[in-house]
Order: structure tokens, then sequence, then C-alpha cells
């Protein structure tokens, strides 16, 4: 039997317990004042639950959670339907927000697994002096909300989820399965419940599998479950994988995905069927053969492996290529379900200005076409903000002591010697993951193209803002927190020639963490995209986190770049369909399927092109010499503008508020706000006042950078 690790903490019991009214109105108690507490019916219909999955409900109260995923109140089932229903004791005369989610739960106020939650912008909303909703009345339907239906799928919570990806076709050598549809499913497998140690017990356990075609009698790990989606299908999903498989087609990828708790006790099995020649209609193809993964085999976060498959009866049959991909939590930040910008975009945020690394390019083959401040350095990014940047986008990599920085090449090159003339023998190039962050400032670094020509292009590493490789900290605390963050992660990927750009990276799981990180907890209410070439640290950072957007960054089809292995990177389609299996915002290069498009590229630097995409409808362009091409006439980002409005609005609603006569005092968070003494803040502050204050914000950025 496993053993929970969470039951044996004593301190446990006291969370699992449910807290009385009594307990709940003393807990908000506050001086004199005191909350009351009124009765609530939760009540919402989800069709098409998958075993084991529960309704729960989560809010910004604590007796609901306060958002906390783990904390979500759990609602009951009502006899032989699809509503689920719980009175549930909220604070009266306060207005609550609230979030339905699907979950599976392993213990109540400890371990949570979210499978799909509720993510309009604007969660559910308890007016304050509302009334319960009664039995009698229409439930509302999950992620159904002001009209609009929006829910997506949760993120890694306590869980391991782990891909295989099957690019290239099963190899069965025996002439009668050529040219026949070949099905393949991947099933979870408990080991806990074999002796491991012996080989006659592993046969045991794959021969007990064998003997039916039905994954319920399969001994599959509790809680687990696998699902697939093909390249070559239309704009799908993942989904729940069929008796017999997926098929795959020529040209085609597979992606199994299975979610696991305690990977290191799961094998998977994969099972083949082959369709017979004279099949019926309705004749369903028969079991070839299988081959099974042990956890052994996974022995990193990515790789690949070649595995044989046996047939029925023992025998040597073909084998199979797959790649993996094993996504594993976040281990020192968390999130909840306050809010999710992952797939949201206002319409009015279309042709956005977009400066590449920060002010552009300054180290291409044609010296013209660079800019002339050095790229990815805080002095690039002032510039284009100063110039109307919406986003800036820039490039992350760790350093060898897991420091974020910006900066582009996987490489760079050392001078053995401080000189201005600089000789062949006195170059040597390294990898940036090599070198830690206080090696790489206190060093003569340069350029990959200024190690290749021998001549330096700028003279300026003794300004603060244009010396190379800040820390992602910085820039989060430093710039404008009114302009976007498109924050490109760099991480090595396999060429299609088998070699690769990077060789011994950072495992990816500790890499994409790091920089997430530092975002979760530094980026405030700044917008952030994150982008990546690479399709698997797309998935890891749609997985690992629910709040930030994520876009896969493609060449497509280009003779310019050499192209890469993985097949979702071939061209604009495959793109777009890794995209919305995904669920990412978007890809930088897309036609449809209801995906934010960005575009990049060389061929953008260029006033009339920018003009051009804008008016196709593209939703940001992404170009270098931002302070050259920019048409904007007011040189200040979208977000910016946005928010001196809603000031306004702010003002104009107080001042209305301040001409309506006397009202009962508004509690906020446990606390009373004194009506009548804001009034009197208010009428000792003009609008010009209040306006200037917007600007605070900046202010807080543009004092820190004074006083350092």
């Amino acid at each position: 039997m496993q053993r929970w690790f969470f039951l044996e903490d004593p301190n446990n019991v006291e969370k699992r317990r449910v807290l009385t009214v009594d307990e709940l109105e003393e807990q908000y108690k506050g001086g004199q004042d005191t909350l009351s507490f009124k009765q609530w019916l939760f009540r919402v219909r989800a069709p098409d639950l998958k075993s084991g999955e529960t309704v729960c409900v989560t809010g910004n109260v604590k007796n609901l959670g306060q958002w906390d995923p783990d904390k979500a109140i759990t609602l009951e089932q009502e006899e032989e339907s699809e509503i689920w229903s719980k009175v549930i004791s909220i604070p009266d005369r306060q207005k609550v927000s609230y979030r339905y989610c699907v979950c599976v739960v392993i213990e109540s106020g400890i371990q949570v697994i979210v499978r799909n939650w509720e993510t309009n912008l604007e969660p559910r909303i308890i007016e304050s002096r509302s009334s319960s909703p009664s039995i009698n009345d229409e439930p509302t339907f999950f992620g159904d909300y002001n009209n609009v239906c929006r829910w997506d799928r949760g993120w890694i919570t306590k869980e391991t989820v782990v891909q295989f990806k099957i690019f290239k076709t099963p190899i069965l050598w025996r002439p009668r399965y050529v040219n026949r549809p070949v099905f393949i499913k991947v099933t979870p497998l408990n080991l806990t419940h074999y002796n491991i140690n012996s080989a006659t017990s592993m046969a045991e356990a794959l021969e007990e599998s064998l003997s039916t075609d039905n994954q319920d009698t399969l001994d599959t790990p509790k809680y687990a479950f696998t699902e697939v989606a093909s390249l070559c299908n239309d704009y799908n999903c993942f989904q729940p994988q069929e008796q017999f498989g997926k098929e795959f087609k020529n040209g085609d990828a597979l992606i199994f995905q299975s979610t696991v708790l305690f990977p290191t006790n799961v094998a998977f099995l994969i099972d083949i069927y082959v369709y017979s020649s004279r099949a019926g209609d309705n004749e369903p193809p028969y079991h070839a053969g299988f081959t099974y993964i042990l956890p052994g085999t996974l022995h990193s976060s990515i790789g690949s492996s070649v595995l044989p498959v046996t047939s029925t009866k023992h025998r040597p049959l073909g084998q199979i290529e797959l790649e993996y991909l094993v996504m594993r939590p976040g281990a020192n930040f968390k999130c909840d379900m306050e809010i999710s910008y992952s797939r949201y975009w206002k319409n009015s945020w279309c042709g956005l200005d977009v400066g590449h690394r920060g002010s552009g390019s300054s180290f291409k083959i044609e010296p013209k076409n660079c800019a002339e401040v050095r790229e990815n350095t805080l002095a690039s990014l002032k510039t284009a903000i100063e110039h109307g940047a919406d986003f800036v986008e820039f490039d992350v990599q760790l350093s060898k002591d897991l420091v974020p920085i910006i900066y582009h090449d996987f490489h760079v090159c050392i001078a053995m010697k401080r000189k201005k003339d600089l000789e062949e023998s006195d170059m040597l190039e390294l990898p940036l993951k090599d070198l830690t962050l206080e090696q790489l400032r206190l060093l003569k670094v340069y350029h990959l193209s200024e190690g290749k020509s021998k001549n330096q292009r700028f003279f300026d590493d003794d300004l603060e803002d244009h010396q190379p490789f800040p820390t992602l900290l910085q820039l989060l605390e430093l710039l404008d927190p009114h302009v976007g963050f498109n924050i490109e992660i760099k991480w090595t990927m396999q060429l299609h020639d088998g070699s690769y750009e990077l060789k011994d990276p950072v495992d990816i799981n500790v890499y994409v963490d790091t920089i997430l990180e530092v975002v979760m907890k530094y980026a405030g209410n700044r917008k952030i995209i994150f982008s990546s070439f690479n399709p698997d640290v797309c998935s890891l950072l749609r997985l690992k986190q629910n709040k930030y957007p994520i876009m896969f960054l493609t060449i497509g089809q280009s003779m310019k770049y050499p192209p890469y292995h993985d097949r979702r990177c071939f061209n604009i389609e495959s793109a777009v369909h890794h995209a919305v299996m995904m669920e990412l915002l978007g890809v930088n290069l897309a036609t449809n399927a209801g995906l934010i498009i960005f575009c990049w590229g060389d061929d953008n630097a260029d006033k009339a092109t920018i003009k051009y995409l804008k008016e196709l409808g593209l939703h940001g362009i992404i170009y270098d010499k931002i302070d050259q091409y920019s048409s904007k006439e007011v040189k200040e980002s979208i977000f910016l503008m946005e928010a001196r409005e809603s000031q306004k609005e702010l003002i104009r609603l107080v001042a209305v508020a301040a001409e309506q006569p006397a009202s009962p005092p508004i509690i906020l968070k446990g606390r009373l706000l004194d009506v009548e003494k804001a009034r009197e803040g208010i009428d000792q502050v003009s609008t010009a006042t209040s306006l200037e204050s917007l600007e605070s914000d900046m202010s807080d950025y543009q004092n820190h950078i004074n006083n350092h």
C-alpha cells in the first residue's frame, strides 16, 4: 500500500477540520467590528466528468479557500444528475468573488489536482446584499458566466505529467504488417503491485495486462489518466484514448500525455494494434505486440529511446522510437485561482509595437542594419520604451550559478588579454552556461560576431546601462511597469541533421522553474508574455503556471535558417496544431484557429511593411530600430494610455459617490472603510492632482534608479 507522506504530519489533522460558523466569525474579528455570515447555495451543472473528478468552489474569502486550490470546497453531487451543490457560510454585507473548478481531491485541504477551472477574467460575483438562490432555481453552467463560456485545463500542482512523442512510424518486421494502419496505446502500470526486482514478476505483470483490452481491469495507478493528440487532426486538444489507441499516419506525430502522482512507481505499457487485411467494417484490430517503459528509462527530464516491440507470443516483432518529456511541479512558487491571463487578449490590443531585443539586433552581418545600442541591455530596452514600445522582447538564459540573464546567443567569446587590437589566438569561445554571472561581468566578453571578425563594435561597457548580461530581476524592477515584457526563453534545439545548438544544458525543469520563480515573485501587474522556439519549453510554461500566456515561435518553412528536428517546428500549420493542442495564446505566425498572431523577422524593419502588417490585423509586430520605424505620434505604450483612462474613470466614480447621501460602511477584507472620511480627502484633491498620482508606479522605479 502506498504511504501518503502528508498523513504522517499530525498538524494536517487541524488542516482537514471544517470550521463552524462561530469559528469563522471569530477569525474575521477586527477591533470592535465583526463580520456576520449568511448561508449561500452554490449550485452548478458540470457534465462529462471523468472517474474520480469532483466539482469544487474557491473564492476570495477564507471559508472559500482564498483562491488556494488545495483549500477549495468540495461540492456534493445531486443524486443521479450532473448537478453539484453545497450550502456554505460566506461573509454577509461583503462582495464575494468565486470560481468553480473540476478537481481530483486526494486529501481535502492538503492535496488537490486541478483538472479544469473557470478562467473568465472577471470571476463570479455575489453582491454584498444579495440573497442566496434556492434549490428550485436553475443551476449555473460550469464555465458559463456573463454570456461567455470560458474554462481551461488545470496546471501541475502535485502531479507529474509525462509526454511521449512519436514522430516516426513503428517498424514492424513481419511482411504481413507492411502498409497496414498501426494503432498505438499507452497505459500507465502500477509497479508497486508487483515485485519489480524479479524478471518473472514483470513478465507476469505484462502477461496479465495482455489478457484484456479493457484498461479499467489493468492495475493502473490511482488518479492516473492518459490522453493523446495528433498533429494531423484539425486543431484538436488532448483527448482520452479509445479502446484500441490512436492510429499513426504517415507524416503524423502522436503525443501521449500521462498524468501520474508517483512517477518512480509507474511503468508505461505501449500496445500495438493492427487491422487484418480481411477485417470488416465493424471488426476491431488485433493485438500485434507490445513494449514497456520502466521508470529508469526516464532518467532525465527530456530524452529519447528506441524500444523493442515484442509479439503477444513474446517473439521479436520490431521497434518503436519515441521522445519523452517529464514535467514536474515548480518547487519555489505556487499558483492560485484568482485570475488568469493565459488566453486573454483585449480586442483593442492590435498592431502593437514590440521592440526586438529592445531597440533591435546590434550584431547583424550588414552593419547598416544594426541598432546603434547594444542589444538586450537596459539602455536598448529603455530606448525602445522611450519611443513608444508597447512590449519589449528580450532573450533569457541561465548563467552557471542559475541566475536568469538577458542574452541572445548560447556562446560568447572571451578575450585572453584586455586590448583593443585582437589577434586570433586572443579569443576563446565558451558556452554561456559555463560562466557565472560574476565571471560574465568581470571578464572581457565579446559577441560571437566580434570574435570572428576581430573587430569590437561597442566601447561603452563602463556605462552601467550599456553593459551586457543584465538580470531578469533588474528589468522587472527598473523598467517602466506600464510596458509589457515578451520574455523569450532560450533553450537548445536539435537540428534536422542531428546536431544540437547547445550540448548538455541545465535540466529543463530546473531551467524553466528558475525563470518562472523570478517572474512570479517580481512581475507585479506588468503585462507578461512568454515565448520560445522550443515546443517542449512552451509545454512546460503552460503546465507549470496558470497566469501568463505563452506564444510558440516558429521559423516556418524558411531557407534562411537551418531546419529543426522536431516535427512541431516543420511549418506554420504544425506550429498552430501544437499551440491549440497545448492551449497556448498563439504563435508568432498564424492564420486561423483563434490564436493571437505576432510577426517577427528582418523584413519587418521597414515602415511600409509595419503599416501593412497592422492593416492585416496582426496583434503584434516585433521589429528592430523602433526609434526609427515607430509611427506613433505619442511615444508611450498602449497600457500606459489604458491606465490613464482607467484612472480618469475611477476619479469620476469617486466624485459621483461623494455626491451621494451617506451610506453604511463598506467592508473590505474584514476591515471597515469609513466612507465619510474618504470623502473628506476627495474634496481636497483636484482632478489634475489625482491624474498625477497615476504616475506613482512610474516614479517608484524612477526613484529606485536615482537611489542606485
